[in-house]
């Protein structure tokens, strides 16, 4: 993943507001209170964890990310408001990462769809959760409203930078809820708003 953001990095935040569109829902939608720990994996340049920081002052905020170049960049956005780390979305150790084993609040925000192994993810998301905790998703689905043409020129572009639609996510997050016994999935979004 290095290699890819090497240079994406420094263009990336200018370039996803234009078709990254969930993020500031998924955000908004959070509620995350004072003291509460929110963890993002797959956090990128640190531009979601800055606009929580904002939206939810005094959450305890913690991000993970496999690519040290877009860490670089979260580590100057962020300095000392959040704690970060580089590791495996699929297996990381949060315990030995972050401090902690569980968390009030995990975000996944367009990152499912460049994880190979994304369920495994998605069910490692979960099992991180603090009692009454939340997992909040939100990727890319399958363009299902958009023209034929339309939907085939972004699975094209989106192909170029590694990522693959994940067009089971909705009904995988509530696999998952169900078998950890998880009350509901309080956001999870498949495709633009």
């Amino acid at each position: 993943m290095d290699a890819v953001y090497r240079r994406q990095k420094h263009i990336y935040d200018a370039t996803r507001k234009y078709y990254l569109f969930g993020r500031d829902g998924l955000i908004a939608g959070l509620e995350a209170a004072p003291g509460m720990a929110v963890l993002e994996v797959g956090c990128g340049t640190g531009r979601n964890l800055a606009c929580i920081a904002r939206a939810w002052p005094g959450a305890r905020l913690h991000g993970l990310d496999i690519s040290e170049e877009m860490l670089s960049v979260a580590r100057t956005r962020l300095g000392a408001d959040c704690t970060l780390a580089r590791g495996d979305a699929t297996d990381f150790d949060a315990k030995v990462l972050f401090g902690r084993t569980t968390f009030d609040r995990v975000v996944i925000s367009y990152a499912l769809s460049m994880i190979p192994h994304w369920e495994r993810t998605l069910g490692h998301a979960a099992s991180l959760l603090a009692p009454g905790g939340s997992l909040h998703v939100v990727d890319f689905g399958d363009f299902e409203g958009l023209p034929g043409p339309l939907r085939g020129l972004m699975n094209r572009w989106l192909a170029r930078f590694h990522v693959s639609p994940r067009r089971d996510l909705v009904g995988a997050a509530m696999r998952i809820a169900a078998d950890r016994g998880l009350p509901e999935v309080l956001r999870c979004d498949n495709g633009p708003e």
